[in-house]
């Protein structure tokens, strides 16, 4: 049922207040006419644009605002010049209301096209669905729900041509390749923007800038004739104050289609809120000095920036979602649909001017390797050199492993975070200090390890850093995510890891990232942790590892120590592309029963002679 305010208001009759009609670009609703009534339609509408102007306000023309000025038009009727096009908008905004109201009350599926490779779960294809009926809108499911995969599905749904363009965080920018690639095959074309000094484009079919660049492509972006876009992690637009903002604000004009992504529990903060939406849809929730007013209230003892709290964060996300704004799910509204235990293997960044430093002492190691006689003293000179080209690795990768951890914490997750090198764990400790870690590593005593452990249970602090060998017997089950920003050798290892979140009884869905990098030992790593090779997926399920187990264990670790070696006797640790089959064989695991802590595969680190 059409509500009254959608009704055609050309069946009044009589006096008229004046006319509307579009104007010379065809963006706005142009109302000119009686004093009153223009006095009328800013007082009513604080968000029009020609406020402080004499003799006429504009609006811009959206299904929105069509329902607004409909509405007015019932107390002050106006002459429509184009009358077939405001018909034409009017019914566009009925079947949109129509549909709206299915939505909210039936929560319909949508499959996506066949350009997507991959399978939705059943909330993902209602977040499609949604998203397809409200293109300018924000998808803030909670983390871990897949907000990736459904935004490109909801790309490929769209029936537009590319190119798109999909703003990211900068530590997430392999990421998002790497799910274009998985998500989408090689149907579409991606160029990922480089540096601050623009040059010419590349014929792409997807656009890939991070938000620090924003500024430098300011004056090109808008212009280049992007269809659609992506603001992954939007809460980096929340300060309107910053140069960044100003830039996304006018991408995001330029295109017909545009989200958000954000797990952050943002719309507690009036003005961040206000911020991000305005991104997507401007005026959407009026102006900002009416909004301040109305929905929030000062809070003095909160931060400058979040001084402006919302007064009914409940009521205002149940506005959000009524209107089409935001669709937000939690992991506890879809938990039955989720896995025990997830594990997601995630492509970031590293640096490689600084990996390409540190190196260099181990591929002098190595080069010496094949001069030493002695068997034993071999295979140890040969264990040290890895050693320091894991190290290494751990150490490029650092910053935008703590970057990651920073997104989950931000968005209000407890985190396991796993490293092996205490320089690495001391650069974790250093980026990450705001949120106040508690560590277990081997440099703590017994007492100090028991109060970190229960300093983090007791929900004193969301970040918890462990040795990926000294976590044996620690139950720290509050943690939701359990991140790798360092591997080990064996499988085992990393099983005992993931346990001591994922424990008997525990009720939640657990995330288990493993963050790998292009440069260095990471890529051999994953495979000896049985990713690829069929008899190790056994090692990461549901039984204890037996000693037929641990002698394939030796002779593929053995193998690919044997390929890190060599390459590092080449000249360095080239960089290797991401193994899809390995990706696909850890999302293939998805239920992980409890099971006995294996034996330890410490002997077999000991003197192997490669």
């Amino acid at each position: 049922m059409i509500p009254t305010y959608l009704n055609n208001p050309t069946d009044f009759k009589g006096k008229t207040w004046g006319k509307i009609r579009r104007s010379s670009d065809g963006k706005n609703w142009v109302l000119k006419g009686h004093p009153h009534m223009i006095i009328q339609a800013k007082r009513l509408f604080p968000g029009s644009w020609g406020k402080r102007d004499r003799g006429y306000v504009r609006f811009p023309i959206s299904k929105r605002y069509i329902g607004d000025l409909n509405w007015f038009m019932m107390r002050f009727p106006l002459k429509i010049e184009d009358l077939e096009h405001w018909e034409k908008l009017l019914e566009e905004a009925q079947e949109h209301y129509i549909k709206q109201e299915k939505l909210r009350k039936y929560k319909p599926k949508t499959k996506p096209s066949h350009h997507f490779h991959g399978e939705l779960r059943k909330f993902q294809e209602q977040g499609l669905s949604f998203l397809l009926h409200n293109p300018r809108s924000l998808l803030a499911d909670e983390m871990g729900l897949g907000k990736t995969p459904t935004a490109l599905a909801w790309l490929t749904s769209l029936k537009i041509n590319p190119p798109f363009v999909i703003v990211v965080p900068p530590h997430i920018q392999l990421q998002w390749k790497s799910e274009i690639h998985k998500f989408l095959s090689d149907n579409y074309s991606i160029h990922t923007i480089h540096g601050l000094k623009p040059y010419p484009l590349p014929d792409a079919d997807i656009f890939i800038v991070h938000y620090l660049l924003l500024r430098g492509w300011k004056d090109e972006l808008p212009h280049h004739g992007f269809t659609a876009c992506i603001f992954d992690e939007i809460q980096e637009l929340r300060r309107s104050t910053s140069e960044k903002y100003s830039c996304a604000s006018l991408l995001a004009e330029s295109v017909e289609h545009c989200i958000g992504l954000s797990g952050t529990p943002i719309y507690n903060y009036g003005d961040e809120m206000w911020n991000i939406m305005n991104i997507l849809q401007s005026q959407c929730l009026g102006d900002k000095e009416s909004f301040r007013r109305e929905w929030c209230y000062y809070d003095p003892d909160a931060g400058f920036y979040d001084n402006l709290r919302i007064k009914e964060p409940e009521l205002f996300g149940e506005y959000l979602v009524a209107e089409g704004l935001m669709i937000r799910r939690r992991k506890d509204d879809v938990i039955s649909e989720l896995p025990p235990k997830r594990r997601i293997i995630q492509n970031i960044d590293v640096n490689t001017g600084l990996f390409d430093e540190l190196i260099a002492p181990a591929i002098e190691q190595a080069k010496k390797i094949p001069s030493i006689k002695n068997p034993f003293e071999r295979g140890q000179e040969s264990m040290n050199a890895i050693d320091q080209a894991r190290r290494v690795t751990g150490i490029a990768k650092a910053h935008y492993v703590a970057g990651f951890v920073k997104m989950l914490l931000e968005s209000g997750e407890k985190v396991l975070l796993y490293g092996h090198h205490h320089s690495v764990i001391d650069i974790f400790v250093d980026e990450l200090k705001e949120h106040y870690p508690v560590l277990i590593t081997g440099r703590q005593t017994k007492k100090e390890k028991d109060s970190a452990q229960k300093y983090f249970m007791d929900d004193q602090t969301g970040l918890i850093i462990v040795s990926l060998r000294s976590g044996i017997g620690l139950n720290l089950q509050k943690a939701r995510c359990v991140v790798f920003g360092e591997l080990d050798w064996s499988p085992a290892v990393h099983s005992q890891c993931e346990d001591r979140a994922h424990r008997i009884g525990t009720k939640d869905s657990v995330l288990c990232y493993y963050l790998t990098c292009d440069r260095g030992t990471d890529h051999d790593m994953i495979e000896t942790l049985g990713l690829k090779t069929s008899q190790f997926v056994s090692i990461m399920g549901d039984r204890v590892e037996n000693q037929q187990d641990k002698i394939l264990a030796q002779a593929t670790m053995k193998d690919h120590m044997n390929r890190i070696i060599k390459t590092l006797q080449g000249g360095g640790v080239k960089k290797l592309s991401p193994s899809t089959e390995i990706a696909e064989k850890i999302r293939s695991i998805e239920r992980m029963p409890k099971r006995h802590d294996p034996t330890s595969l410490d002997d077999f680190y000991r003197g192997v002679e490669l």
